[in-house]
């Protein structure tokens, strides 16, 4: 009898494993998403993430690889907000049309952002764009409505794990409530209030915990700040009085360096994407902690 309930109690945890087996395949734009969505779905899903370490997703290029990626999975989790430029021709592209789509900035209060340029031919004329900003991943206050919409796709794929999927998003936004007290206790101890950062990325973090972007270097992906510009950042960086620039490790800071040596300046790095093999940087959480631990050095 001992020998038969041993075979049962195998044959039971070889039945519950090949339950499992399937797991619901997701693909995530970014990092912070796919490592969101991994807190959400746990053992029932498989994340895997488009942008290879370092990208930018404003410079990526989708391969016939990333394609194949979309087209095995069931939910595509992306920003949007025109982040991912190339994303709609991928989804045109592909015969995976049962795909769910999880589009993280839809429907949540964007801040809009006019950019403007030197006419062409060095006149004075203006070329004015507005757009939405789509870094709302880094606010953690948001992401809670973000993890709220992975819940809802990942249930949507997999009905029989909706219970599951519900425990685990209450549970992972009761913690990034915990990290949002945190930044904002952290932050009231900040000397400086203002900062000069290399592309428009941190304007969510900022609103939400008193702080002021007061430049950017690159306002538009790729396009370099004009001299007129350069003087604009010099001046700001000495008139808020916090001698930091914060460059990205996704974009060369050669330009970020020399507007600090100009400045009297110092670069440091904040990381908005991190990465799985990222040291410090290989979750949601510990990315957000990273970020604000190089922002106490330059403002505290």
């Amino acid at each position: 009898m001992k020998r038969f309930a041993i075979i049962l109690i195998a044959v039971f945890l070889s039945f519950a494993h090949a339950s499992h087996a399937e797991e619901i395949k997701v693909v995530a734009s970014i990092y912070p998403l796919g490592d969101v969505t991994r807190q959400v779905g746990k053992d029932r899903v498989s994340v895997l993430v488009m942008l290879y370490p370092g990208a930018s997703p404003h410079t990526f290029e989708p391969t016939p690889l990333d394609m194949m990626k979309i087209q095995n999975s069931k939910v595509f989790v992306k920003v949007g907000a025109g982040l991912e430029f190339w994303a709609e021709k991928m989804m045109k592209a592909s015969s995976n049309r049962n795909l769910i789509i999880v589009d993280a900035a839809s429907g949540l209060p964007l801040i809009r952002h006019v950019h403007s340029h030197d006419g062409a031919g060095g006149s004075e004329e203006k070329a004015h764009q507005e757009s939405g900003d789509p870094h709302v991943w880094l606010d953690p206050v948001l992401m809670k409505t973000v993890v709220d919409k992975i819940k809802n796709a990942l249930s949507k794929a997999d009905p029989q794990g909706e219970a599951y999927y519900r425990e685990n998003a209450e549970k992972y936004k009761k913690d990034l409530d915990a990290l949002h007290r945190e930044i904002m206790n952290r932050v009231k101890s900040f000397r400086v209030k203002e900062y000069v950062t290399f592309h428009p990325a941190w304007n969510y973090f900022s609103k939400r915990y008193g702080l002021r972007v007061a430049g950017v270097i690159e306002e538009s992906p790729g396009r370099e700040p004009s001299p007129k510009h350069i003087a604009k950042i010099v001046s700001e960086i000495k008139r808020a009085g916090s001698r930091i620039i914060f460059a990205e490790p996704q974009f060369n800071p050669k330009m970020a360096e020399v507007i600090a040596r100009e400045a009297g300046a110092k670069v440091l790095f904040l990381d908005p994407i991190g990465g799985a093999n990222v040291k410090g940087r290989d979750t949601y959480i510990s990315l957000m902690r990273y970020n604000l631990s190089i922002m106490e050095e330059g403002m505290k």
